[in-house]
């Protein structure tokens, strides 16, 4: 699989971390708290795709499409030149209604990605499937098979999850194994705290069939999107939200003791 093309996401030193881009037919999973970019970062990748020839779908659940019409026309992108163009398609819609649809062989869904010729797909967000199953194993199984059914299109896709923590309490529980699982690349977004100044960094926890940057990095959203900055340097616990002077690993956040 290290050899096989790339899907460029086309955002500033992200595709540097992820080794070029992300590997077809997967679902790149990102998760974050409110406000820390994670719609932004996807729209980047659906708005660059479509610019690159490669037709996007951004599936929500929540918001309407007009919303992703001004959030992008805040950063020069035009979804609604792009939609005209037949290059992008945002459809809002509940996981039961186009789980059904997928199920379904010549399905709305399908036709569509078939007549636009799409390649990649933002789903925003997967959050909400979690409330649709009592039984944890029984949600993962509904996700796994919704997922399947869109790489069986031929998709590669940004999948966000919002996390309530603003800064980093409660990490060590939310690596579960189900979102492990399911994600062929796991991106986090966190708020942090350095010097009573608010920072944001960015890290890619796993990408499944490949190798990537682990370091912990800053990155800033700007009028022309999210570009990934410079790693931090010279502090351990970035992403817990007490970051101090290094004298452990910067993984400690993450592993589960």
């Amino acid at each position: 699989m290290q050899n096989e093309k790339r899907v460029a996401t086309g955002i500033p030193g992200l595709d540097a971390m992820v080794n070029g881009g992300f590997l077809p037919r997967t679902a790149n999973l990102v998760e974050g708290a409110p406000g820390t970019g994670k719609s932004t970062l996807g729209m980047q990748y659906i708005y660059e795709g479509a610019r690159r020839d490669e037709p996007g779908i951004i599936f929500t659940f929540e918001e309407f499409p007009e919303q992703y019409y001004r959030d992008a026309a805040s950063f020069g992108w035009d979804f609604r030149e792009l939609e005209r163009q037949n290059r992008l398609r945002i459809i809002m819609s509940s996981p039961e209604v186009t789980k059904a649809d997928l199920e379904n062989v010549g399905g709305t869904i399908q036709n569509l990605i078939t007549e636009m010729g799409a390649q990649r797909m933002l789903i925003d967000s997967i959050t909400h499937f979690e409330g649709l199953r009592q039984d944890p194993v029984e949600s993962r199984k509904l996700m796994y098979g919704y997922l399947n059914a869109l790489k069986r299109q031929d998709l590669t896709m940004i999948l966000t999850r919002e996390t309530t923590h603003l800064f980093g309490e409660g990490l060590e529980g939310q690596l579960d194994a189900s979102i492990q699982f399911l994600a062929d690349t796991y991106i986090m977004l966190r708020y942090v705290e350095i010097e009573s100044t608010v920072q944001r960094a960015i890290v890619v926890l796993k990408m499944r069939g490949s190798g990537h940057d682990s370091t912990i990095r800053q990155y800033a959203i700007d009028a022309h999107g999210l570009k990934v900055l410079q790693p931090f340097e010279g502090q351990e616990g970035v992403l817990s939200g007490s970051p101090k002077r290094m004298t452990e690993s910067f993984m400690k956040a993450f592993v589960r003791r």
